[in-house]
């Protein structure tokens, strides 16, 4: 598998990304994942996974909320993303790819306790994570994000996305994130959404990304993610919501989970002001729900 490294002069003085670097190799080529490590070492995890075609810095105004409040906050970049390494062919890319990948790099940091907390891909990987893996996990926190089996229909905004990802010469990962915030990304914030792309070579793993989403219920991730519901149908541990009233992709996935989630009955789930990137838009009221919920938990 041939992959690309970012430069590491794309990402020289970001705007409101202090973070130090960690790294996690994972696989026997040599591939690496970064990720932030942020808080107490000895307090339970906070893992936050990212979506498409984002990266860490998407949550780099909650993580020191939640790492003051005294959590250990874990924040990687996909394998394809941020400062992580990038194949290069869309077709190294596959659902299960990313599951082997991100459950390699849970199991280095030997990560348990996890509180997760997933938007986007961050849910299709996340959540089914949770499920297989369900004993490392005591929490759930979702914003915008959903596990789909291919049994239901999907929605016009996401045809028109896979369309564009996979078929468009033009591929403009700053402005397609900002095209989905209610706020306006400025100067400074585009260039972070764009350093880890400094090609079209780098952008494979972003470009792949909506048509990996099970569509139909032929789909070959199917049948994984249906067995990881009947494990979620029977999930007991908090599982909070925290949506976003400005999202036409995801609307109406947060009532669908608290209504088959046992986890989500009598939580204070929310609905946040935003579009789809809610970590942009409404960083603060998300970041103090997963406070508030790990205040209640321990």
């Amino acid at each position: 598998m041939e992959f690309v490294r970012t430069p590491e002069n794309c990402f020289e003085r970001l705007a409101d990304y202090p973070f130090t670097a960690h790294y996690c190799e994972i696989g026997s080529n040599g591939m690496r994942m970064h990720y932030l490590d942020e808080g107490p070492a000895s307090a339970d995890p906070v893992l936050m996974l990212h979506g498409e075609p984002s990266w860490s810095y998407l949550y780099r105004h909650m993580i020191p909320i939640v790492a003051a409040a005294g959590h250990r906050v874990i924040a990687p970049d996909l394998i394809g993303f941020g400062k992580s390494d990038k194949p290069t062919a869309l077709a190294d890319y596959s659902y299960q790819s990313h599951m082997d990948w991100m459950l390699a790099f849970v199991e280095k940091l030997d990560l348990n306790n996890i509180t997760l907390v997933c938007q986007d891909w961050g849910s299709l990987i996340g959540l089914r994570l949770a499920a297989e893996q369900e004993p490392r996990f005591k929490a759930i926190v979702v914003g915008n994000g959903m596990l789909p089996t291919g049994d239901n229909k999907v929605p016009a905004a996401f045809k028109l996305w896979k369309n564009f990802a996979l078929y468009s010469p033009w591929f403009p990962i700053a402005r397609i994130i900002n095209s989905a915030t209610f706020k306006t990304l400025g100067p400074e914030e585009r260039k972070a959404y764009d350093a880890p792309f400094p090609s079209s070579k780098y952008k494979a793993g972003a470009r792949a990304f909506p048509r990996l989403v099970p569509v139909t219920p032929d789909d070959p991730a199917t049948a994984a993610n249906r067995a990881a519901w009947q494990v979620l149908e029977k999930w007991s541990k908090p599982f909070l919501t925290t949506f976003s009233n400005g999202d036409p992709i995801t609307r109406g996935g947060d009532r669908f989970m608290q209504e088959r989630i046992p986890g989500a009955q009598g939580l204070p789930h929310q609905t946040l002001v935003g579009g789809h990137f809610l970590q942009e838009d409404s960083p603060v009221p998300f970041a103090r729900a997963i406070n508030d919920l790990l205040a209640t938990i321990g």
